[in-house]
Parts: structure tokens; C-alpha cells; sequence
């Protein structure tokens, strides 16, 4: 049976044969090598042109290696979705950072879920530590978001000029902003 090696890397001035040669150094002889190159970690691995077409052509009794676990998806849900259909058509998962743990086998389903259950513990405490700072932020009087384009006296010419007939895109025009932040400045004097 065939050998398949992933690899994805985010920008096109990276290269994916270092996971290719990380791979055949970890002892598999790759038959066929698909690479996602420019492509980021941030779409789902199902999506990704290389992947994709890795998926249909994998068959049953078969082997995927790549060199880390974020190759097969974006986060936990989505690695363990990959994992999950590649298991059901017989594929065999191989993560060489793991030791070549097969992630298709009792052990390596025990370790997926621990790492899942890692990374989701992480996203918690990442978005705990960003509310507690935002919180903070907001207590010392930082004034969060983004700065506005407009100046009050910019405002207060833009609310008079609408009233005197002006139109939305024509001072939208003349700020350099958008419709929307137009309709909001007339709306805001209310």
C-alpha cells in the first residue's frame, strides 16, 4: 500500500520540502507528497486545494504522514474531523512530532482527545487573559477600539453641511469615509 505525505506551509516564501524531508527521516518512504504552499493554518484542512485532492485519491489499507498535528486542520474540531473521516476509509494517520503516533489506533485516539482537550483548555485561558485586559484597559480609562477618522469639528460640519442638503455620498466623498460612518455621525447629534 502507498504512502502519502502533507505538508502546508502559510506564505509562498516558505517551503513545505522541509516536512517532506523530515518525514522520509523519520523512516517513511513517501509515494506520493501533496503540499499546501501560501495556504493558512486558518482554513479548513478539507478546504485546502492540496488536501482536498490528497483526500480523493488516499484509498483504504493506506498511509498519511505529515510532521505536526496542526497539518490536518485548523483547530481540535477540525483535526478531529480529519482524523475521524480518514479512520472510517481505513487510513492509517501518522504525526511524525508525536513519535509517529498513529492517530487512527486506540492510543492515538487517547492522544488526539488529550491534545484537543489542551488546546480548547488554552483558547479559554487565551480569551480569559484578553477580557481580563480589555477589563483592566477599561478601568485605567483607555478608550478601546479604533480611533476614529473624524475629528468632532469634522462631525459637527458634516451634520450641518447634510442639513443644509449635502448628500451622504458626497460628504462621505469628502471625509474619505464611508457611507455607513456618514449616516452614523447624522444619526450620533440625535
Amino acid at each position: 500500500m502507498a504512502t502519502f505525505g502533507y505538508g502546508r506551509v502559510s506564505t509562498q516564501e516558505q517551503t513545505s520540502e522541509n516536512q517532506r524531508l523530515e518525514i522520509e527521516q523519520s523512516g517513511y518512504k513517501v509515494d506520493y507528497w501533496f503540499a499546501d504552499d501560501g495556504v493558512s493554518g486558518a482554513m479548513l484542512a478539507a478546504q485546502r486545494p492540496q488536501f482536498r485532492e490528497m483526500l480523493g485519491k488516499v484509498r483504504s489499507g493506506e498511509v498519511l504522514v505529515v510532521t505536526k498535528i496542526d497539518r490536518l486542520g485548523r483547530d481540535a474540531i477540525d483535526i478531529q474531523q480529519t482524523v475521524r473521516t480518514l479512520r472510517v476509509a481505513g487510513v492509517r494517520v501518522y504525526v511524525t512530532q508525536l513519535g509517529g503516533t498513529d492517530l487512527t489506533s486506540s492510543a492515538g485516539k487517547m492522544v488526539l482527545a488529550m491534545l484537543s482537550a489542551f488546546a480548547e483548555m488554552e483558547r479559554d485561558l487565551i480569551v480569559e487573559r484578553t477580557q481580563a485586559g480589555l477589563a483592566r484597559a477599561r478601568a485605567e480609562g483607555t478608550k478601546l477600539g479604533r480611533p476614529p477618522k473624524t475629528t468632532e469639528a469634522d462631525r459637527i460640519a458634516i451634520r450641518s453641511a447634510l442639513a443644509e442638503g449635502a448628500t451622504v455620498s458626497a460628504q462621505a466623498r469628502l471625509y474619505r469615509i464611508s457611507r455607513a460612518s456618514v449616516i452614523a455621525v447624522r444619526t450620533s447629534a440625535a
